[in-house]
């Protein structure tokens, strides 16, 4: 009888465990990979998050910087590790998107190995010009880049990275040369163009503050429509006359396998951090739009920008080593 009793309950422990894991989740610090440098866009809006999810969850939020490729050495850290909610991935989407289309050697599929877990902002690029360029407004400048063919250069958080393919979507649509500079992120190229190593740069919101400094020119908007904190600023697609949409969404991300539940609550948890507060006036003070997405619509609207940047590379050619 005394056995009978000892196999029932350790039958029942054994039932009740995987659930208990399950529950349990955080019992122990997460580590949230940034996959750029400190200070740009990414690194704000994670860095803002995490103390919000360490407040929400009893557990601390790592944040560990591990920039380089686009992103893709951070991501590929977070790929490969084990799919227990424990490390995760703040990241630009356009890096999830793209770098699987141009760099050669990526040892892992960013589009199959990761799973989108949750939206952060959807982000804009800024056309910003160092304040010694001579023109001031967007049609100025694509006369002067006209009149001064390759002589103009412009910095990007790397190659493949939204500033960086809204370059190259720009350079097309104005038909002008100009040449591209990759760094690790948008902090050590902003920090370029204000000292005027840079003539330009598409910015995701970091360099807004050095605009209404007089230290930057603000010449337009990439995104299909106005910006709603900047009325007076054009987008490039209505004074170019083309269709340009450069905006890209900057979300949290999880190895392929995590389990549904880990991913659902992290997304509740996001999504209600994003409809004010600390990480909502965070994004809005890089010019970031809040955005809140179930992880099946992220999922889709990242596959959707997937296929959009594919016709683009293949459109360009472009490569990155």
């Amino acid at each position: 009888m005394i056995r009978w009793i000892v196999a029932l309950c350790a039958a029942a422990a054994g039932f009740a465990a995987p659930q208990a894991f399950g529950q349990a989740w955080p019992a122990k610090p997460v580590r949230m990979v940034v996959n750029f440098p400190p200070g740009g866009a990414v690194d704000q809006l994670a860095r803002a998050l995490a103390p919000r999810l360490q407040e929400a969850f009893g557990q601390p939020f790592v944040v560990e910087n591990r920039p380089g490729a686009n992103g893709s050495i951070g991501a590929g850290e977070v790929a490969k590790a084990a799919p227990d909610g424990y490390t995760i991935l703040m990241s630009a989407g356009s890096s999830i998107a793209v770098n699987g289309l141009i760099y050669r050697n990526l040892d892992y599929d960013p589009m199959k190995a990761l799973v989108p877990v949750a939206p952060v902002a959807v982000v804009s690029v800024f056309l910003e010009t160092r304040a010694t360029l001579p023109p001031n407004t967007l049609a100025e400048f694509v006369a002067h880049a006209r009149a001064n063919p390759g002589k103009l250069n412009y910095g990007s958080p790397g190659s493949g990275s939204s500033p960086h393919l809204a370059g190259e979507m720009f350079n097309r649509a104005a038909k002008i040369q100009t040449v591209h500079v990759p760094y690790k992120g948008a902090a050590p190229a902003l920090t370029d163009l204000l000292a005027g190593t840079l003539d330009f740069m598409f910015d995701p919101g970091v360099g807004l503050p050095h605009v209404k400094a007089g230290k930057l020119k603000l010449l337009a908007v990439g995104s299909p429509r106005r910006h709603p904190q900047y009325p007076d600023v054009p987008t490039v697609a209505e004074v170019l006359g083309v269709e340009f949409d450069t905006d890209t969404v900057f979300g949290v991300y999880a190895p392929s396998g995590t389990p549904r539940e880990i991913v659902a609550r992290l997304n509740a948890a996001i999504s209600r951090e994003m409809q004010g507060g600390p990480v909502a006036e965070r994004a809005h003070a890089i010019g970031a739009q809040p955005l809140v997405l179930a992880p099946e619509p992220f999922a889709a609207r990242l596959r959707a920008e997937h296929e959009r940047l594919a016709a683009l590379v293949r459109e360009t050619g472009l490569r990155a080593d």
